[in-house]
């Protein structure tokens, strides 16, 4: 009598498959797209990071020289027909504006401690000065970080402000442009900060 042999397990005719070269290839392409795009994103955020620092530079030196200009009024120190454009020195018995037109080196204030007047490129180029690894100033570089504002310009423009055509008197425009690049971009980004003043105290 033949034996006949058992199957253990029923046999199926359907083929198994698996990935083809060509669906993993096509999913590898897209995750390298993703990740090149994750790269970008981050390349731009940290140029943002930079940017902002420098912002917060060009503020600092707006403001700077807005307070300039208030502080020469609140004290008398030059009189309101002197809060103009013009190359006039202070001391001098000129009347004309005080403050230098177009963009300027970022100088320190001169012999009469205003900032964007005649004499402050003989005070030479302003620093900025940040405490070193302890935190606190020493007054000397090193051991405080100290950082060259040869990027920067700085614009202070000065206007009668116009009323229905008609410039008023005591009231003056003021616009303060601080211009700087950044090592990233190498692109020119301007800082405008923009009030009136006026000859009252």
């Amino acid at each position: 009598m033949a034996h006949q042999k058992k199957q253990l397990w029923p046999v199926s005719n359907r083929t198994e498959s698996g990935f083809t070269l060509l669906e993993v290839m096509f999913s590898m392409v897209v995750m390298m797209v993703g990740l090149v795009s994750l790269l970008a994103v981050m390349g731009i955020a940290m140029a943002s990071t930079q940017t902002s620092e420098q912002n917060a530079i060009a503020k600092r030196l707006a403001n700077e020289a807005l307070e300039s200009i208030l502080t020469a009024r609140e004290t008398a120190t030059i009189q309101w027909s002197q809060i103009a454009n013009g190359n006039c020195a202070v001391g001098t018995g000129c009347t004309t504006g005080i403050f230098l037109a177009g963009a300027q080196p970022i100088d320190c204030a001169g012999v009469d401690g205003i900032i964007g007047t005649s004499d402050d490129a003989a005070c030479g180029a302003q620093i900025l000065e940040q405490p070193g690894p302890t935190g606190v100033y020493a007054g000397t570089c090193p051991p405080d970080t100290c950082y060259s504002l040869t990027n920067y310009t700085r614009t202070i423009a000065i206007t009668p402000y116009v009323v229905g055509g008609i410039p008023d008197g005591n009231l003056n425009s003021v616009i303060i442009t601080v211009t700087f690049t950044t090592p990233q971009l190498h692109v020119p980004q301007n800082y405008v900060l923009a009030t009136l003043i006026s000859q009252y105290r």
